[in-house]
């Protein structure tokens, strides 16, 4: 019989969990084939179970919610933290499994077996939840495997182990790299140190299958398998309703997500189905992790914009067929240039801006950027093309700049059709291009901020995004004629703020505008304001913001440019 989940048994299953997963962690990272070879699996378990284990408060005073002594409290401080920290697929879906157990715990009181039941059953459900298309032979077969043991009465540690040698049977990329799941061995251990942790006994030898390096097929990655019979989403569809083959998976995003609508965070887990695989959505209560491989890294940001507020973005590589074929990070061909005009050196890369304004224009040449300028447009409007910048404008400064590698910054949602266009265009001659989805000019300059032309392309065009993604936006500009906005009628004449390219809020006055706005964009918090003054802006509305970020908001730091665009009064930049 198991001694009593409670606040002590968890920190003894921290400390011997934490001793286990380092233990095995070099050999889960060269077992790991599943979904994708990049053999990070156990460094990013024991990332963030540490993690984890460093939030359990440092006294047994917590009780749960039925008030026994507080091993659904230490869970819950556990699960936020992993939730915080979660690193790679495995990380976030252990980050869910914490949450999982606290979950059962927290439905009432009961023996230790019947608890420790409870505790799995609802890691493993939590775990199943959060992964869009489950797939068995993976470490949530293994969570299964172990809930169901101990509810029929039996070590859930040696249930755990005899699934875990089974997962080859299960997955043929396991079967073909002659390992076992490398999550599921880490979760073995876990539930190994957890079953130790209550008393038990458990075997001195390690997890049969688990001292095997991956075989060569190992370093290819994994086909897709069969999703499991247990309950997941369906796969979303595009708007035609007909399915479509995706691009192959060359990014893995990552990032945590404020959002207090659940209907919002359903949204987004439909958007991001289709773009890619290993999709992961977990958390709650407002705050909820993020994982996802897909082709399109921007577009996995922009879903995240659409539900709410994306911070602490992670995009790292992955390794692909298509990397070994020969094309880079956006899907384009590395091949010599076939059509007319002069070849582009390969070893050139420049980046090709858009932006408004001749100070902009001029920030952006200092950080080493070819300038094309436009104007903005507003918010919803439906163009193809501004003012003179249209595609085949765009073609034409990116083939002049005669570099191989180009990173396109449109610093506008108006010019991204364009730049997707002009970008297959001139990958067809052998530019490797990429579009930076900026969707205005601070994004932009956070982007160039970072910017670093010795790195590798594909790298480069990762930490750009990355930036970009990052940063928030706002604008300031006067209403030119009455219209119907998101914050009610404006009149011509009128102050409008925007924020993410959403009118805000109305005003009369450009400084008690620009306050609010920068107000509401530092609420959800920030480390950065980047200020960009318009040609029209009032005199010390700059020194105004300074004081105010200075005064309400500590540690936040300000930069200010002269933009002098015509169009709007302030540009408003939180990072």
């Amino acid at each position: 019989m198991p001694q009593p989940l409670d606040a002590a048994a968890v920190r003894r299953w921290c400390a011997l969990g934490r001793e286990a997963l380092r233990a095995h962690c070099a050999r889960m990272d060269a077992i790991n084939v599943f979904p994708v070879a990049d053999g990070d699996t156990g460094t990013n378990l024991c990332l963030t179970f540490e993690a984890a284990c460093e939030a359990l408060p440092a006294r047994d005073t917590a009780r749960d919610t039925n008030g026994d002594p507080g091993a659904g409290a230490a869970l819950r401080a556990m699960a936020r933290a992993a939730l915080l920290a979660a690193r790679g697929n495995s990380g976030a879906i252990l980050a869910e499994y914490l949450r999982g157990m606290a979950r059962g715990l927290d439905e009432g009181a009961g023996a230790p077996a019947e608890r420790l039941c409870r505790a799995l059953r609802g890691g493993a459900s939590a775990a199943y939840a959060a992964v869009a298309h489950p797939v068995e032979g993976t470490m949530l077969t293994v969570a299964e495997a172990a809930a169901a043991a101990a509810e029929a009465g039996h070590d859930p540690a040696a249930a755990a182990r005899r699934t875990l040698d089974a997962t080859p049977d299960r997955l043929a990329a396991l079967a073909r790299a002659g390992v076992v799941d490398a999550g599921g061995l880490g979760l073995t251990v876990l539930l190994t140190a957890l079953w130790a942790a209550l008393g038990e006994q458990v075997p001195d030898e390690e997890p049969a299958a688990a001292t095997g390096a991956a075989s060569p097929a190992a370093a290819e990655p994994a086909e897709p398998a069969e999703p499991a019979a247990s309950p997941a989403a369906p796969a979303a569809l595009p708007a035609d309703g007909l399915p479509q083959a995706p691009r192959r998976p060359e990014f893995e995003v990552m990032y945590l997500l404020a959002a207090e609508d659940p209907a919002a965070v359903d949204a987004l887990r439909a958007r991001l189905d289709p773009l890619g695989d290993s999709l992961v959505v977990g958390g709650g209560e407002g705050l909820w992790s993020v994982h996802v491989h897909v082709a399109d890294a921007g577009a996995a940001v922009e879903a995240g914009l659409a539900a709410g507020r994306p911070h602490r973005i992670r995009i790292t590589h992955l390794p692909t067929a298509g990397d070994a074929a020969g094309h880079d990070a956006t899907g384009g061909p590395r091949c010599a240039a076939d059509g007319p005009g002069r070849p582009p050196d390969p070893g050139a890369r420049v980046v090709v801006a858009v932006v408004p304004g001749e100070g902009l224009a001029a920030l952006c040449r200092q950080a080493g950027a070819v300038v094309l300028s436009a104007r903005s447009v507003p918010a919803g409007a439906a163009v193809d093309g501004i003012d003179g910048i249209d595609e085949g404008a765009l073609v034409a400064a990116v083939r002049a700049t005669g570099a191989g590698e180009v990173a396109l910054l449109p610093n506008d949602s108006g010019l991204h059709p364009l730049a997707a266009r002009a970008a297959d265009a001139v990958r067809a001659v052998g530019i490797r291009c990429a579009v930076i989805p900026t969707r205005a000019a601070v994004q932009g300059l956070a982007a160039l901020a970072v910017h670093q032309p010795d790195r590798r392309f594909d790298e480069d065009v990762v930490t750009m995004t990355s930036a970009a993604g990052a940063t928030r936006y706002g604008e300031v500009t006067v209403a030119e004629r009455r219209s119907w906005t998101s914050a009610g009628i404006c009149r011509r004449g009128d102050v409008l703020g925007l924020v993410d390219g959403d009118v805000a809020l109305i005003g009369s006055g450009t400084g008690q505008v620009a306050t609010e706005v920068l107000d509401r964009m530092l609420a959800a918090g920030g480390e950065l304001v980047t200020l960009v003054l318009g040609a029209d802006a009032p005199a010390g509305l700059a020194a105004a913001l300074e004081r105010r970020v200075r005064e309400r908001h500590l540690a936040v730091d300000t930069v200010v440019h002269e933009g002098r665009q015509h169009e709007t009064q302030l540009l408003i930049g939180v990072e």
